[in-house]
């Protein structure tokens, strides 16, 4: 089944809607993949975006939040440096156990839940108070 992107989703920052939006796809093919029985051959591809992403999208958004004096910087980072140590044990099931069927259940309820979660109550009130700075 797919994640689909709302407007409930949208921060209103155009650079950070964006590269939300590049997530959703990725995942999206992910699960598409699953659905056709191929989900292991793509888990690869996209561990190998996810190993990329997390690094370059977190650190654009701790720039733009340290930028701009953002008051809940320290808990936003917070939840950033949680979401790496999960995607690193992730990571590591991966490499250990290859790209098994429940390594590809895992990576769908690790990234997805907490994706759509942390947009919806973290990143929109980020960008509520980005679009707000001059």
């Amino acid at each position: 089944m797919a994640i689909k992107w709302t407007e409930e989703l949208a921060t209103g920052v155009s650079v950070i809607d964006d590269q939300h939006k590049e997530l959703f796809r990725r995942i999206n093919g992910l699960l598409d993949a699953c659905s056709c029985g191929r989900g292991k051959e793509e888990l690869s591809t996209v561990m190998c975006f996810l190993d990329e992403y997390v690094v370059t999208h977190f650190a654009e958004e701790e720039a733009s939040m340290q930028q701009h004096n953002y008051p809940d910087y320290a808990a936003h980072k917070a939840l950033h440096e949680e979401f790496n140590r999960n995607f690193a044990n992730l990571r590591e099931q991966f490499m250990t156990d290859g790209p098994a069927v429940h390594v590809v259940i895992k990576t769908n309820h690790v990234v997805v839940e907490w994706l759509t979660s942390h947009i919806k109550r973290v990143d929109r009130a980020l960008g509520t108070f980005l679009k707000s700075r001059p």
